[in-house]
């Protein structure tokens, strides 16, 4: 995972984590997979993003949820 796609920062979006240069929160993405779209659906609806960003966010994730 690379945790540099991943970034948290109080000026944006309220702090919680985004792709860098985005403002795609982890917790939209963990929404739109959890209502039954693809990372291909995701990629395609937002193609600024990479396959390489969205696997870090769904890694930063599991992190959280690992360590809380």
């Amino acid at each position: 995972m690379k945790t540099s796609l991943i970034h948290s920062d109080p000026s944006v979006m309220t702090g919680k984590p985004v792709i860098v240069r985005t403002r795609m929160t982890v917790e939209l993405l963990l929404e739109k997979m959890a209502a039954g779209e693809t990372v291909e659906m995701i990629l395609e609806s937002h193609p600024r993003l990479t396959r390489e960003a969205v696997l870090a966010a769904f890694a930063s994730a599991a992190e959280c949820v690992r360590n809380p």
